[in-house]
């Protein structure tokens, strides 16, 4: 089997194995799919959740798609070649509930042809990241210990590499490099060299493609049927401001998918259902609001952080050995 048909099987399993958990969770509604063509070759499964008891909206769309590179392909994204090919699976999850996280990931590959059909290019990317209107240091912890185990079952060296890459990637650096949520991995155009071969990118989109079950449905279950007030809402919509702006402004995928004339519903599905702009809106200084703000503008070490409540206990034990 071909690269492509390896990673178009995985994609599309992910797809139906990642709706089924969704589904259940909600315990309500239904992914509906929206199967499209794209004119100048491929096309997709777009699939959308919305209006559940949990998920307000949310969606795990597929994509198989190919051309010619145009001149304005070279331009904007540096690509020189005959024909591309480029196959991924991308979701993004947004919680009703203002104390269950927003959750994004997406894993890809592409591929880069003459004029002959050979291929002279290949790569993978991808990678997960959450984005909680609320810190509970306990479900970041365990949402980044996840994604370390399953990476480190390919390469110990590629967590705390692709935890950087992530931090520095989904950035809103015209707020100050204020972060739009607490991270995760990221990683982008990694080829088989310097050791490792197609095989580690395969396995490695597998792996971090199913982690997604494990790191953030124990999350959703933990305060799904949390009561919130009027004014956690409230600011979890001025939180989803900050996500709109950066998919808009900054990511690549959305300026690739747009750039190739991809189908606009399925690149701006990852858009929030409701927002707020609020001119030049501070959270109160030491509130729960301001403490996800001081995460998003400082990194943190999440798999080796301990809360205050844990660091009190952690020191009590300690002065009683």
């Amino acid at each position: 089997m071909e690269v492509k048909d390896q990673f178009i099987a995985f994609i599309h399993q992910l797809q139906d194995d990642l709706c089924a958990a969704l589904e259940q969770a909600d315990g309500k509604a239904h992914f509906v799919e929206d199967e499209w063509q794209r004119p100048e070759g491929g096309g997709g499964k777009t699939r959308v959740i919305a209006h559940g008891n949990v998920f307000e909206k949310g969606g795990v769309n597929t994509s198989v798609v190919f051309g010619e590179v145009t001149p304005v392909m070279q331009r904007q994204l540096n690509i020189n070649g005959d024909r591309w090919f480029a196959a991924g699976i991308s979701s993004v999850i947004h919680p009703f509930n203002p104390l269950v996280p927003t959750i994004h990931f997406n894993y890809r590959m592409f591929e880069l042809y003459n004029a002959a059909g050979e291929v002279i290019d290949r790569w993978f990317g991808g990678g997960t990241d959450l984005t909680p209107y609320y810190i509970d240091a306990k479900c970041c912890r365990h949402f980044h210990q996840t994604f370390k185990q399953a990476c480190d079952a390919v390469d110990k060296v590629f967590y705390p590499e692709f935890k950087t890459t992530c931090d520095n990637y989904f950035v809103n650096t015209h707020r100050g490099n204020e972060r739009r949520g607490i991270g995760g991995i990221f990683y982008d155009h990694k080829r088989a060299a310097d050791g490792y071969t197609v095989d580690t990118w395969l396995t490695l989109a597998n792996k971090c493609g199913y982690a997604f079950l494990d790191a953030y449905l124990p999350i959703v279950s933990k305060y799904k049927a949390h009561a919130f007030t009027p004014e956690q809402k409230y600011w979890q919509e001025i939180r989803r401001g900050r996500y709109v702006e950066f998919n808009l402004v900054h990511d690549r995928g959305t300026l690739f998918g747009l750039k190739t004339n991809g189908r606009t519903e399925s690149i701006l599905m990852s858009l929030p259902p409701t927002v707020r702009f609020e001119y030049n809106y501070q959270p109160a200084a030491g509130s729960a609001e301001d403490a996800l703000l001081q995460a998003c503008l400082h990194p943190v070490d999440w798999v080796h952080y301990l809360s205050v409540e844990e660091r009190n206990n952690w020191a009590q034990q300690s002065n009683t050995c």
